[in-house]
């Protein structure tokens, strides 16, 4: 029998239910510098006391950190918030009174001392983000189409390869494309990070929010489609960009013609996102992908100006 010991990978922070090793965790909290500090000593463990009730003020911090519903319930509970930030506090003093003057262990509680201190502040900083955003928001798009919701920001955080980084600070539905511009130059102006969104089938991970101050902009309200126009034996359609694909095949369909773009999405995929990834499919290799059957188009700019 062959044990690869150094092939061990140690998984000790709890509440970690997500595909973040504990070095990505204890990382973003606390530094590179003191995960080299933990392996240090690991080894010089005794009861492993102290290194637990570590894991476990990591372990609360990503819990909250990872899940929008958790920080409404907080946000809404204040005294719930309270203890949890004082049992933080608590294990943190316990794991100092325990370190025996040891260098290394006090220069990790330091720095999760710092850690706590930030996290103690996260939800009022949302919260001050939160009116920020929505206050310039309102000026350019109805109320209804500005969402923080843990169900918008959750569904907003991955695609089809369910690959998670951040959660979006917010997430806009606007119903018609005449205000995406003044959209795109609000969120500019808030400093903060576009990502647009179509139904979410993509699998190179452009629709994930990798910074906290991101912008989803789903466009799936711009749904409209007009009929099937005949110029010359060319035969086009105008639709948005929300528009479910397998719908425009459908039109097509019905006037006995054929739309080259058949991904195995196209159920759920919309147009808008088949231009951007210049989607194709089985069909492709006969008609072309969805940029050689581009007749013409219309985008907001990044700087918040319309090209056509």
């Amino acid at each position: 029998m062959i044990i690869f010991d150094n092939l061990k990978k140690y998984r000790e922070i709890p509440y970690n239910y997500t595909s973040f090793s504990d070095k990505e965790v204890v990382c973003r909290f606390l530094g590179e510098e003191s995960w080299e500090l933990l392996n240090q000593l690991r080894q010089n463990r005794n009861t492993g006391r102290s290194a637990r009730m570590l894991f476990e003020v990591l372990g609360d911090m990503w819990a909250v950190n990872r899940n929008p519903y958790l920080q409404e319930d907080l946000i809404k509970n204040k005294r719930r918030w309270k203890a949890l930030t004082e049992a933080l506090y608590s294990r943190l003093n316990q794991i100092r009174s325990r370190a025996d003057s040891n260098e290394k262990v006090l220069e990790l509680v330091h720095s999760a001392d710092q850690a706590v201190d930030g996290f103690k502040h996260c939800l009022s900083e949302f919260k001050n983000n939160k009116k920020r955003i929505k206050k310039a928001l309102l000026k350019v798009t109805h109320n209804n189409n500005i969402r923080f919701d843990a169900l918008s920001r959750s569904s907003h955080a991955t695609d089809a390869t369910d690959w998670r980084v951040e959660y979006p600070a917010v997430v806009i539905t606007p119903d018609t494309e005449i205000e995406i511009a003044d959209i795109v130059k609000t969120c500019i102006e808030l400093g903060l990070t576009i990502i647009p969104r179509g139904g979410g089938t993509g699998y190179t991970g452009g629709a994930i929010p990798l910074d906290t101050q991101t912008a989803v902009i789903n466009t799936e309200k711009l749904s409209f489609i007009e009929p099937i126009q005949n110029q010359d034996g060319l035969h086009s359609i105008n639709v948005g960009a929300g528009v479910v694909t397998k719908r425009v095949s459908e039109a097509a369909a019905a006037n006995n013609l054929v739309f080259a773009v058949d991904p195995t999405s196209q159920d759920a995929c919309t147009i808008g996102g088949n231009v951007a990834m210049n989607a194709g499919g089985k069909k492709a290799l006969r008609w072309g992908t969805t940029i050689d059957n581009l007749l013409s188009w219309k985008m907001v700019m990044p700087d918040g100006n319309w090209l056509q």
